[in-house]
């Protein structure tokens, strides 16, 4: 399998998912790094790394580069084709870090867990983007039509509305009961929701991305579902394997947008970026973790510090025994990419979020 050594800047690679249109007054945002700690070694080292999965590679060499400002007898081979190549590396043992602009799937984790009899260490070392055109790994905005009075949701409502009752769910690859659920729980109608007069008796209809294997469907259904997988069959899927549809002219993601827009009762799931390049007529509703938490409205900030609860991440995965540490020069470069020198490079390329101090504090602590 050829490797592709990273020494340098000029790759250049897209975001994930192409711009939805010319953004050419878009103002990128400015995060304030400050809290950040600056990269300080605290050990030398010296060899290859080796960094298998998303193709990033201009990110990568930019990481790559900064880092070997600071270990200079450090080499990056990086074989980045797709994210299906981070497990497959880390499980083959030929990568030393595997890279997703995702959360991985539990079929990656069983992978793993089947071969060394235990799971990965997990690094998220930044937040999916929220409305950059160059963005990638888009957080998730629930719409609804403009005439809507619903003042926002939680994630146990929207688990009522989208999802179904469940035996169990799957927690980290692994099969649990805790995520059952009963029918009980399924809410079909507005009046459900504490909507009254002629809304109470409408049906929710509900709209959005296909729910087979992509993040989208993923991240409902680990932070909303509880690793749940079964949905409500009344669905209209709009499948992101089939961005755009010949006969109207549009992609699947403006079909979303327009259902919503013409459908006082309907309600979609969709990313910022689609609703301010298509001039969206629709409102983006705050959510709540849960019942009586304060409801919170997506920006780039609320991205920024976390609050938004279905923001999205990017994930570093290596393969760390239980009792052991981490290889130096593993722990080394997580280190940086997690300090305000990687962040800052992470802002820059605009395809992710970074994260705020107290994210990469609590990322930092798994290395112990």
């Amino acid at each position: 399998m050829q490797r592709l050594a990273l020494f340098f800047l000029g790759l250049l690679a897209g975001p994930l998912l192409g711009a939805d249109a010319p953004a050419a007054n878009y103002v990128p945002v400015r995060y304030d790094l400050s809290a950040l700690p600056s990269y300080a070694k605290t050990q030398r080292v010296t060899g290859v790394l080796r960094i298998y999965g998303t193709p990033l590679e201009d990110l990568v060499g930019k990481l790559g580069n900064a880092f070997r400002g600071y270990h200079g007898q450090v080499r990056l081979n990086a074989y980045l084709i797709n994210t299906s190549q981070a497990f497959a590396g880390l499980v083959t043992g030929s990568a030393d870090i595997g890279l997703m602009g995702h959360r991985q799937w539990r079929n990656g984790f069983q992978a793993f867990q089947a071969q060394f009899g235990y799971a990965p260490l997990e690094i998220r070392f930044a937040s999916g983007s929220y409305d950059d055109p160059q963005g990638t790994t888009p957080g998730l905005m629930f719409i609804v039509n403009k005439n809507n009075p619903l003042a926002g949701l939680t994630l146990e409502q929207i688990d009522g509305i989208y999802g179904a009752q469940r035996s169990g769910g799957w927690v980290n690859g692994q099969w649990s009961p805790a995520p059952a659920r009963g029918p009980e729980k399924n809410l079909r109608t507005w009046g459900q929701l504490g909507l009254t007069g002629e809304w109470a008796d409408r049906t929710i209809r509900l709209y959005g991305s296909d729910v087979t294997l992509s993040n989208w469907a993923d991240l409902i259904e680990r932070e909303c579902f509880h690793g749940g997988t079964k949905w409500n069959p009344a669905l209209n899927e709009a499948p992101r394997a089939d961005i755009g549809t010949k006969a109207q002219g549009k992609t699947r993601d403006q079909l979303i947008l327009e259902a919503v827009e013409n459908d006082p009762a309907a309600i979609g799931f969709i990313f910022q970026r689609v609703i301010n390049a298509n001039h969206g007529n629709v409102r983006v509703l705050p959510l709540a973790m849960k019942s009586g938490d304060r409801l919170i409205t997506p920006s780039a900030q609320t991205f920024f510090d976390g609050s938004y609860p279905l923001h999205n991440g990017a994930y570093l995965y290596l393969n760390r025994a239980p009792g052991q540490l981490l290889g130096a020069r593993e722990a080394e470069f997580v280190k940086f990419i997690l300090s305000r020198e990687g962040q800052q490079l992470i802002a820059e390329s605009r395809l992710f979020v970074p994260l705020s101090a107290e994210q990469a504090k609590t990322e930092l602590a798994k290395l112990q």
